[in-house]
């Protein structure tokens, strides 16, 4: 018999009133299988298995589109086909492209970086419920899946920034020492989407409609995100208030810090800086935060 076994028998004959399980599990060192580590123990666990999450990112990338006949290809192609529908729609049949200079660059910039924040606000939402089988069989440190899959999103914004770069380029935009800093915004808005993937992570685990809310949330946050038209042009006669809280909007300030570099060939002001490093560590610390909250609950029921 076990000493915490023995110890319970005995207490349990000596007519005294038994101890709980969880004290005298505590009481003699005993812990819970799965247990939420510290804050820096977690951190630990997911420095040792980076490759892992490399690996998983990189081996979804590539099966996403193995049994289609393009392949790869459309990860570059869905944004530019949306693209050229919104153009349509809004540069030609509501006139955008007659009020903003070179719009398909425009456009196009604010489609990319949108999709890279709409893509991992969405597959976060997904990468505990889809992953529930690798829960219940290995032990790591959860938070490594919504980061595999925000990882996989940033492989697939690499193939798009080329062919983004590439239509700025044909567009008429000169190549400027600005472009320097693009893996600036990128990075803060990288920063951004794992905080955010991870916050996305323990709702929809635990939220199974937030699935199908999703769709109806992102488009509405793409209509608010200055996509299609400039946010200072549109809202110069609404309340002071309203103006705020779309250029505040985190979506809109990373298009907009792309567009200053890539199109207006022009350094981006300090409520921009401001704006977008706000964003990336509020996100980053908040979502890291509520998903660890939850560690010890995932893929359970």
């Amino acid at each position: 018999m076990s000493q915490p076994e023995s110890a319970l028998a005995e207490a349990q004959g000596g007519g005294r009133a038994p101890e709980s399980l969880a004290a005298l599990a505590e009481r003699h060192g005993l812990r819970r299988a799965i247990a939420r580590p510290s804050m820096p123990a977690y951190l630990r666990q997911l420095w040792d298995r980076r490759h892992f999450i490399l690996t998983y990112a990189t081996s979804r990338n590539v099966s996403k589109y193995s049994e289609s006949m393009l392949g790869q290809l459309w990860q570059v192609l869905t944004p530019l086909l949306n693209a050229a529908v919104y153009w349509l729609m809004f540069g030609v049949i509501l006139g955008q492209s007659k009020q903003i200079d070179n719009y398909p660059a425009f456009l196009i910039t604010g489609v990319m970086v949108f999709t890279f924040t709409q893509r991992t606000v969405i597959s976060g939402a997904k990468s505990i419920s889809s992953n529930l089988s690798l829960i219940r069989a290995l032990h790591f440190p959860r938070a490594a899946l919504p980061l595999a899959y925000t990882i996989q999103e940033l492989q697939q914004l690499g193939y798009s920034m080329a062919v983004l770069v590439l239509l700025v380029l044909v567009t008429g935009e000169p190549v400027s020492w600005l472009w320097l800093l693009i893996p600036v915004v990128l990075l803060m808005q990288l920063v951004f989407n794992i905080g955010t993937g991870m916050f996305m992570a323990r709702l929809g685990a635990f939220m199974r409609d937030m699935n199908q809310l999703l769709p109806f949330i992102t488009r509405t946050w793409l209509y608010a995100s200055g996509v299609f038209y400039a946010i200072d042009d549109r809202t110069k006669d609404l309340p002071d208030i309203l103006r705020w809280v779309l250029e505040f909007n985190p979506a809109a300030a990373y298009i907009e810090f792309m567009r200053d570099l890539l199109i207006y060939q022009r350094f981006p002001e300090r409520w921009a800086w401001v704006t977008c490093l706000f964003w990336a560590v509020f996100a980053l610390i908040v979502g890291f935060w509520y998903f660890w909250r939850a560690e010890e609950r995932y893929g359970r029921g």
